[in-house]
């Protein structure tokens, strides 16, 4: 049938004809491919030199247009800084935080039009692809806000003379070596990032998005994605991992998934550093409204709201640490810390929500570790901020958290920190509601060694208005049946035994075992004025405060404890007496019965009368019944 068709001459002539064309068409296409590479590269390297006021230089070994399929590919990209323009940007004071280096092995550019790029000099390309692109930023802090340059001129102004617009639909990036080099702080901070993709769509540089204050780098929405990233901390203690972490310029939004920071074990961790051992983990942290390039360009921390979801944080105090008494811990305040950060940080507000966190304490007399939790914590932080600007406005930084301690009872706290006094002023207030405490014993045993057999908390309430000096309140306690058990360390089975003794004398002549004392009676409330050693940080501040009160709610106050010692001095005295006074009739008896003695091998021995008690021993009584006393008090 071919063959058939092939014998009529006109059909012979119109195959011929479109061979012709073909032909002529695949060399047209083959000589427009010659004709318009080298054209479209001049185009690239000028419009990289005019937009960017001749600080960036574009090179590649080749560039091939596709006519045919609407593709150019360009082959061994590189845009790198001309250091002589950026050294003389330096002395003018206009010189940019960042200096980029691009290497790309190729770069694809698919649905082009070349006869807009030709003829209206209009570069349209519908996707951009950098296959392995390798990126190395370095970081210098030139400028801390925007300058007037004398170059002011928007980027569609530099570029107009050689294109009226730059258009590219969509651009990939993807498996990016991405190097870091920092030289904002005391010394160079190197970060390498791998497993990371970036795209961005909707690139439009033209004369009506010029001024677009809603695209950043003139993209619509820019999204870069991080995947698997870990590293280590410069002392090497400390390992942090990300599982994904993603940031969107359309919602200015930067999600953390995964984030992790775990110290290395407790033996080689305390051998080396008398720092506490911390650690943390969080589902997901998302910072709203972030303004990242305000963060890329000037280290401005700036965000909307913070959002920290299920997680823990946990403090292991060092065991190696020596207190220092003339030491000033006025650092470890909140309003201090946050001005010390050379970052400017301004934190809306930051929500919590499922976070647990933990304290924990070896003892060395009880060769045991005791831990302190507060459990499923969620609330609100208000205006974490050192910004200068918005502390004008507002200096008081707010927390309301609600967390269950222990895991049991739940607690309500409200915090307000003055973050511009010098006198670091600060309140705070909460309520405790019912639990057993019981389940305070992980904490008293180890680190008090006082177990508590019975007695359930009813409610705790305390209201401290406070400065870096002085501490002052209301504080109040009511629970009932409180009894507990003295402890001292049985390192045989790698726990505790009772004394019996102490214990006794502590439920009968110390612990108060209800407030209020009886049904019906006003419970005891106390005000507390505590005043702060320098030595003493933050939260043991609160803590100590809160133990003013505490005390003296389980009858552990001065007029107590003074009455306490007085009856144990009596009550030793009286035993004397009473020792005495039965040795001696012991005495007269036998010699009424012309007794001597009892016969011994033939011999008559006198039993000795018991001996008095000397004033070491009776020190001895009185140093064992005052140290019964006291683990009570440290209990609580």
């Amino acid at each position: 049938m071919a063959f058939k068709f092939l014998k009529l001459k006109r059909n012979k002539l119109g195959l011929g004809i479109l061979a012709v064309f073909v032909t002529v068409f695949l060399v047209l296409a083959f000589l427009i491919n010659l004709y318009w590479s080298p054209i479209l590269a001049q185009k690239i390297r000028d419009a990289v030199l005019n937009g960017t006021d001749s600080l960036y230089k574009a090179n590649f070994s080749k560039a091939e247009l596709h006519i045919l399929r609407g593709n150019i590919i360009f082959y061994n990209i590189t845009i790198e800084p001309d250091t002589a323009v950026y050294n003389r940007m330096c002395r003018e004071h206009r010189a940019p935080n960042n200096l980029i280096e691009l290497h790309v092995r190729r770069l694809i550019l698919t649905s082009i039009h070349p006869f807009k790029l030709y003829f209206r000099h209009q570069l349209d390309i519908g996707e951009v692809v950098l296959n392995d692109p390798n990126l190395h930023v370095t970081y210098k802090l030139n400028q801390t806000k925007d300058t007037v340059i004398n170059d002011n001129r928007t980027a569609w102004q530099k570029i107009s003379k050689s294109l009226s617009s730059i258009h590219i639909g969509d651009v990939f990036l993807n498996d990016i070596k991405f190097k870091y080099d920092d030289y904002s702080g005391n010394k160079l901070v190197i970060s390498e990032l791998k497993e990371m993709s970036f795209s961005a769509s909707d690139l439009l540089i033209d004369s009506a998005t010029q001024k677009d204050k809603s695209r950043l780098l003139y993209c619509k929405e820019i999204i870069a994605e991080l995947h698997n990233y870990k590293g280590k901390t410069a002392d090497g203690l400390y390992t942090y991992k990300a599982d994904h972490v993603k940031l969107s310029t359309l919602t200015s939004r930067l999600t953390i998934k995964g984030l992790t920071l775990e110290p290395v074990n407790a033996k080689t961790f305390f051998n080396r550093t008398a720092k506490d051992r911390y650690s943390f983990q969080l589902d997901s942290l998302v910072l709203n409204h972030f303004d990242y390039l305000a963060y890329h360009r000037f280290r401005t921390f700036s965000v909307s709201s913070m959002v920290a979801s299920n997680g823990t944080f946990a403090l292991l105090n060092n065991p190696n640490k020596v207190a220092d008494p003339t030491a000033d811990k006025s650092g470890s305040f909140p309003a201090y810390a946050l001005a010390q950060i050379k970052t400017d940080l301004k934190i809306d507000t930051a929500y919590v929500h499922n976070i647990t966190v933990t304290y924990s304490e070896y003892n060395a007399k009880s060769y045991q570790t005791g831990t302190v939790s507060f459990n499923n914590t969620s609330g609100k932080f208000l205006n974490i901020t050192n910004n200068k600007i918005a502390l004008a406005k507002n200096n008081l930084c707010t927390t309301q958290l609600t967390t269950y301690f222990m895991n049991r009872g739940r607690l309500n706290l409200l915090f307000n920190i003055n973050l511009t006094d010098p006198e670091m002023p600060y309140s705070y207030k909460g309520d405790l509601g019912p639990m057993n405490m019981g389940n305070l014993n992980t904490a008293t045993m180890p680190l008090a060694m006082v177990k508590i057999t019975d007695g359930n908390i009813k409610s705790f309430d305390f209201d401290i208005t406070a400065n870096s000096k002085i501490s002052k309140g209301r504080i109040t306690l009511l629970y009932n049946g409180l009894k507990v058990k003295l402890l001292t360390p049985d390192t045989a089975f790698n726990g505790f035994s009772g004394k019996l003794i102490e214990s006794l004398y502590a439920n009968i002549f110390i612990i108060k075992h209800n407030n209020p004392d009886y049904d019906g009676d006003a419970p005891r409330t106390f005000y507390v004025d505590y005043v702060r050693p320098k030595s003493s940080p933050f939260f043991k501040t609160i803590w100590n405060t809160l133990l003013t009160g505490i005390k003296p709610a389980a009858g552990l106050d001065e007029k107590t404890i003074k009455a306490t010692e007085v009856k144990m001095e009596e009550a030793s005295t009286d035993k004397q007496i009473r020792l005495t006074k039965k040795a001696a009739r012991q005495k007269r008896r036998a010699e009424k019965k012309g007794c001597k003695g009892i016969e011994e091998s033939g011999k008559v021995k006198v039993l000795p009368a018991p001996p008095p008690m000397s004033l070491s021993q009776e020190k001895v009584l009185l140093k064992m019944l005052h140290r019964s006393k006291m683990l009570v008090a440290d209990s609580i």
